[in-house]
């Protein structure tokens, strides 16, 4: 039997660029792989698993004889553009938000609920937010062990989880601040010193500052991204009454986000268990020696696959809780990576 065909969508974007160089270096899966960009993108040429290929501009034809297509693109593209690809006879794995919750599709991390991918009625599976991405190995490794029940999340999310424009940001405001001492102090202004703030991503400067906000507003003062992280580990994790608060921040930093997570379970657990569980799941990394120094940071984590924890304590004055830290590339498992290990999950049903 061939291989798959594989569409890839919104190649020539910041996680479709990731996407290219994960599937370089993934099993062998695919027959051929088509990228698809916007007619702007059309004609460049991509390099992917050693050979050159041209991008085609994105049409309902571009999907004749595709198998599955991934979809690394914005919300309203993906709204348009994943039902069409289905009526041509693919499966969409779509990285959007814009299926995410709706009940007939499917929201897939591998790590915790695979099966799913074959309860898809309108032929789409969803990839989560990168934001819930990022701890959800861990929090599925442990729930399944020990039954969680609450979550209250700080996250410190990159600013590449904005798109190319919210790292480009981050560079010109610290190429603008570069060698002023007085930043960060009484006497240094950063919103004086920084770029006209109505061209950026973020409501306040990001360089040498942190924002307490991520996405749209919504109901009662709610960030979209903190819904997003309830809505999307209630989903993924089977868990309908599961009880969540996140407050989602924004920090100086490129590229992998990083999460502080409060997590009650049904019964007592203990750090030693936590980090037995942890260190046996396959794509969690353990880096959790306090007295050493050993603990996972932005700058250990970026460019790679897995989900990295440590700080595991055990809470004080909370009873059946953990505090621990987790830290998970955006752009990779967060996002592109994570969607790839949907669509090998579907590319099995067509090679047996």
């Amino acid at each position: 039997m061939s291989k798959p065909t594989l569409a890839v969508v919104g190649a020539t974007g910041a996680v479709g660029t990731v996407m290219l160089d994960i599937l370089t270096n993934r099993p062998d899966v695919w027959g051929e792989i088509r990228l698809i960009a916007s007619p702007r993108s059309a004609g460049k040429v991509l390099r992917v698993r050693g050979e050159d290929v041209v991008v085609q501009a994105l049409s309902p034809e571009a999907f004749d004889g595709v198998d599955v297509a991934m979809f690394d693109v914005p919300d309203e593209v993906s709204a348009e553009w994943a039902p069409i690809a289905v009526s041509r006879g693919a499966v969409a794995v779509d990285n959007s938000g814009a299926f995410r919750m709706d009940p007939d599709v499917p929201l897939v991390v591998p790590e915790c609920n695979p099966e799913q991918v074959r309860n898809r009625p309108k032929g789409i599976i969803s990839n989560p937010n990168c934001t819930t991405l990022s701890m959800m190995a861990a929090m599925g490794a442990l729930h399944r062990e020990y039954g969680l029940r609450e979550l209250v999340v700080a996250s410190y999310q990159a600013v590449s989880g904005a798109g190319v424009v919210g790292s480009d940001r981050l560079y010109d405001e610290v190429q603008a601040l570069a060698g002023d001492r007085t930043i960060g102090t009484v006497a240094g202004d950063v919103r004086k010193a920084v770029p006209d703030l109505s061209e950026s991503p973020f409501p306040a400067p990001i360089a040498f500052n942190v924002v307490p906000w991520a996405g749209s507003l919504k109901q009662d003062g709610w960030a979209s991204e903190e819904l997003k992280v309830r809505d999307e580990s209630r989903k993924i994790l089977g868990i309908p009454d599961l009880k969540v608060s996140a407050t989602c921040v924004r920090v100086p930093v490129i590229t992998t986000h990083s999460l502080a997570v409060h997590a009650t379970f049904e019964g007592a657990v203990t750090v030693e268990a936590a980090r037995a569980i942890l260190e046996a799941a396959p794509t969690v990394v353990l880096l959790d020696d306090p007295a050493e120094g050993v603990f996972p940071t932005p700058a250990d984590v970026v460019g790679t696959d897995p989900t990295y924890v440590g700080r595991i304590r055990q809470a004080l004055d909370f009873p059946n809780t953990l505090d621990l830290f987790v830290c998970g590339d955006n752009l990779r498992k967060g996002a592109a990576l994570n969607t790839a290990e949907i669509a090998e999950l579907v590319a099995v049903e067509f090679t047996g």
